[in-house]
């Protein structure tokens, strides 16, 4: 493909689309139905595409594979992609995940719907950018692009206070971006490259190491978000239309998790060690702190972005325990988030879409008028609280599992966590869905329809099969966990006999 290889292809796929989608002129009903069906097929084939790369993939490898690399603008800098165990699966989570999201917008977006579908369809090549990028530049160009469209998305489509919520979004992640691109000049200036693959190998010096791992984390910790930059994630999610906080939930927030398995752990494998005890006290606040903001929430969907917080801290503490449970429960619950809590926020946009109002006294007694929907809402509530025979439950079982191998008490108070999504998850769902049907306005409401059954039925599928047989996913990243942890324990050793040797 004009000399680039698949990964190329994969990536800028959907900026095909979205030129596409910028011919289509007019605003008759014809034109919005065409660019509608047109942003959907882009995201269908470029799903289709990202499985034909998943089927050439050999996951008992742990090196990059479908490497491509082009001489860029000099000054060792390159164009360079390639994918391994760990982002992989976060690109079949992108590809799979975007359609849903175009299809529950078709009915919700009535204005500059051309320009809305564009927004998405960009941001879908940035988000696969960062999971495939070998070269730091160019990761931080993927990594900071995809600030643009979501802060469009949720200033132009979202709720009332949309203004405020996106100018926070933009104002947080770009500030924490900021300190990380001074650790990559800093980086550069060391190494004389960006290339990722070279940098894994680098040796830095261990002052060195203390800074760049807390500028790298200055951004990540607010992209997942963390305790106590967290603030900006569940305004957010309020304002933001439902497609935009699917994404936001199910794939902009691993970005975060993945800075910190592909940067943080292999080349700052020092510094990892020394701040660890920070990471699990923040993530454990997290888990904790959250969960009970989350029980006193008036608002469905704020409740379900503080869930998300939660959750997220168990990907920090199971990344940081720096053993094979922990960072394959990490792996595993962030691929797990993707599909549960882009569903629970679909869940939401259901009845948001008929209602107009996301206060959860508006509802009750939903399971007499919409018992499909009260059944789909039940799998992910208890998905998301971690059910056993659920995604939610493998992810949360290993995180907890490495953090007590590396820190028991750090494993008790996250355990804790457990109990509390569960007070806050069955509290929303008993309110919503149970009860006496008594408010007027829900008399005539109407259950699922078979468009909004057809997103939900790939997503209650996957939650349950990889619930039950986790397998696929934790072997596709075993070999990349396992050189990880091999490559960690060998830099740790350099760097110790380097300090002897002073």
């Amino acid at each position: 493909m004009f000399g680039f290889g698949i990964l190329t292809g994969l990536t800028f796929l959907p900026l095909v689309g979205a030129a596409f989608l910028l011919t289509q002129k007019g605003e008759d009903e014809a034109t919005l139905r065409n660019i509608r069906w047109a942003a959907f097929l882009t995201t269908l084939a470029t799903f289709a595409l990202s499985v034909y790369v998943w089927m050439g993939f050999d996951p008992s490898s742990a090196a990059f594979q479908f490497v491509e690399e082009k001489a860029w603008f000099g000054a060792g800098l390159t164009y360079k992609m390639g994918v391994d165990g760990f982002s992989m699966p976060l690109v079949l989570l992108t590809t799979f995940i975007m359609p849903f999201a175009i299809l529950a917008s078709f009915e919700s977006i009535t204005k500059r719907v051309r320009e809305y579908f564009v927004a998405f369809l960009v941001l879908e090549t940035l988000m696969i950018g960062v999971f495939c990028a070998l070269d730091l530049v160019l990761f931080y160009l993927f990594f900071e692009g995809g600030l643009i469209p979501m802060f469009l998305i949720i200033g132009i489509w979202g709720g009332k206070r949309r203004v405020y919520a996106s100018f926070k979004f933009f104002l947080y992640t770009l500030v924490g971006s900021l300190l990380m691109l001074i650790a990559i000049l800093a980086m550069y200036n060391q190494a004389h490259t960006t290339d990722i693959t070279v940098l894994l190998k680098t040796d830095f010096p261990k002052d060195m190491q203390f800074w760049l791992w807390l500028a790298f984390f200055a951004s990540f910790a607010v992209k997942m978000p963390m305790w106590p930059v967290h603030t900006w994630l569940p305004d957010a999610h309020v304002e933001a239309p439902t497609a935009g906080s699917v994404i936001l939930a199910a794939i902009l927030l691993k970005m975060g998790g993945y800075g910190f398995i592909r940067f943080s752990l292999p080349m700052f494998p020092d510094a990892s060690v020394h701040f660890a005890p920070l990471v699990y006290a923040m993530s454990v606040i997290a888990i904790v702190y959250t969960s009970l903001v989350a029980l006193v929430q008036e608002d469905i969907k704020k409740l379900i972005a503080y869930s998300s917080v939660a959750h997220m801290g168990y990907v920090t503490m199971g990344l940081f325990t720096m053993n094979a449970q922990g960072l394959q429960g990490a792996m595993f619950q962030m691929i797990s988030h993707g599909f549960v809590s882009g569903a629970l926020f679909l869940c939401v946009g259901v009845i948001y879409d008929r209602m107009h109002t996301r206060e959860i006294a508006a509802y009750g007694g939903l399971v007499s008028r919409m018992p499909i929907y009260a059944f789909v809402f039940m799998l992910f509530t208890m998905a998301n609280v971690g059910l056993p025979g659920t995604t939610g439950f493998v992810g949360e079982f290993l995180s907890l599992a490495g953090a007590f191998k590396a820190n028991s008490w750090v494993a008790l108070i996250a355990t804790s966590g457990v109990i509390f999504s569960a007070a806050y998850a069955l509290y929303l769902y008993r309110r919503v869905v149970f009860g006496v049907l008594e408010k007027p306005s829900l008399k005539d409401i109407m259950d699922l329809t078979p468009r909004e059954i057809a997103i939900f039925v790939p997503l209650i599928a996957l939650t349950i099969y990889y619930g039950v047989l986790p397998q696929q996913i934790l072997s596709s990243t075993q070999a990349s966990v396992d050189n990880l942890l091999q490559s960690h324990t060998a830099l740790l050793d350099a760097v110790k006999i380097a300090a002897a040797g002073h």
